[in-house]
């Protein structure tokens, strides 16, 4: 059997895993366009924030390839597949014929158009090692840094460079800073923190018009800036998905198994849809955990077996300047919520569920909680009054207790 795997990415290191878990011997090639072996994305304000280095970040060790029978082709783009012909078409004109293939080709950023931004030099996004790099050359401690976008790679892209520059100003269209993962409230709370470390917000705003060291806002304010970082979100990478002549709307479509709709090729990651069980609806989850087991699943399945990625679900760990974020599920149902100076913790029911979570500050034990929603567990079968203040593994049924600290199914003696 020959696999292809184009993307040298968190879900693709889970498709290899997943294939020799079921197939030793068969070839698998990887095409990576980036000119690095397979690093953790979220780390890149780290390094930057001298926390960690490029040996740090690397998702798996170097002989990662070499023990899995993995030929490498990075450094390249592939250019066209061919579904009828079974066919990858590289960027120097090389054709790598496959049995199986892995769509794993990520997310770009978006850079949506403003007036004048042409005329600005030092500007740049922030999403891989090389972004990264490029940014930290310009770097000076004088440098005031304009950031358009009050997301999670906006944010993480202040804190990485917070220390090394003389002010940092974040605009966004929207009303809060993190409104793709925390509600007014948590919101509020982390931007009064973020806001402690030399970063100033202007939200329900954006810019009107660039000149080569200004950005007037619609508000009529204007800001100066010596450095521009844009991080307004992503775009899936789907264009050879679309030439194979898979079924796209925003992301790659792929059912439980992993598979698109032209048989023998397969998604995962940030390019591909998911099952949100937590909604009950089909959207992009561009996570690092889901990328990695959606790869996962993929692989298996592409060499046999027969796995079903099925319990998707937002869920992300995050943390600015030391104060921490874990959110998980959706947000729609009635809340429980506590709060303390530096803590924060919201919980969503409904139908006898555990539907999302906020917890800021004290995520001690989040994976209880975690647990509860992806599992599905029907609150009235456990302690919840007791779960909603002190997650722990007594408030559950003895069954269950051994299920999760054994991994035996539920139901086991």
């Amino acid at each position: 059997m020959n696999y292809v795997i184009i993307g040298n990415s968190i879900a693709a290191v889970g498709c290899v895993e997943g294939i020799r878990s079921q197939d030793k011997t068969g070839s698998i090639t990887i095409v990576g366009d980036e000119p690095y072996s397979v690093y953790s994305r979220p780390l890149i304000s780290y390094l930057l924030l001298g926390r960690t280095d490029e040996k740090r970040m690397k998702y798996r060790p170097d002989d990662f390839y070499e023990k899995n029978g993995v030929k490498t082709y990075i450094g390249h783009r592939a250019e066209k597949v061919d579904s009828a012909a079974k066919t990858v078409v590289m960027d120097d004109g090389t054709v790598l014929p496959y049995d199986k293939l892995m769509l794993a080709t990520g997310s770009n950023p978006f850079v949506p158009p403003m007036a004048g931004m042409d005329l600005v030099k030092n500007q740049f996004t922030f999403m891989t090692l090389d972004s990264a790099k490029a940014l930290e050359k310009v770097l000076k401690p004088e440098s005031r840094v304009l950031i358009i976008g009050a997301g999670l790679i906006g944010l993480k892209c202040a804190e990485g460079i917070s220390e090394r520059v003389g002010h940092i100003d974040v605009v966004d269209m929207a009303d809060r800073i993190l409104p793709s993962i925390l509600d007014e409230e948590g919101s509020a709370m982390m931007q009064e923190h973020i806001e402690k470390h030399n970063v100033s917000f202007y939200l329900s705003d954006s810019v009107a018009q660039f000149t080569a060291d200004t950005a007037t806002l619609k508000s009529g304010r204007v800001l100066g800036f010596d450095v521009l970082v844009v991080a307004v979100g992503v775009r899936p990478n789907v264009e050879l998905a679309e030439q194979a002549g898979c079924e796209v709307n925003r992301g790659i479509c792929t059912d439980d198994t992993c598979v698109t709709s032209v048989p023998d090729i397969y998604a995962a990651g940030d390019c591909a849809k998911s099952h949100d069980i937590t909604t009950d609806a089909d959207r992009i989850l561009a996570l690092l955990p889901n990328a990695h087991m959606q790869g996962l699943v993929a692989g298996a399945n592409m060499a046999g077996g027969s796995e079903l990625y099925d319990k998707a679900m937002p869920m992300n760990a995050i943390g600015f300047f030391n104060l921490h974020i874990i959110t998980a599920g959706s947000y729609d149902g009635e809340a429980y919520v506590t709060h303390a100076p530096g803590v924060y913790k919201k919980l969503i029911t409904k139908e006898n569920l555990l539907k999302g979570m906020i917890l800021i500050g004290d995520i001690k034990r989040a994976g209880i909680y975690t647990s509860l929603i992806r599992e599905k567990t029907p609150l009235d079968t456990i302690d919840f009054d007791l779960i909603k203040q002190h997650p722990q593994l007594m408030a559950f049924a003895k069954t269950e207790r051994k299920a999760k600290l054994a991994g035996a199914k539920k139901g086991d003696a």
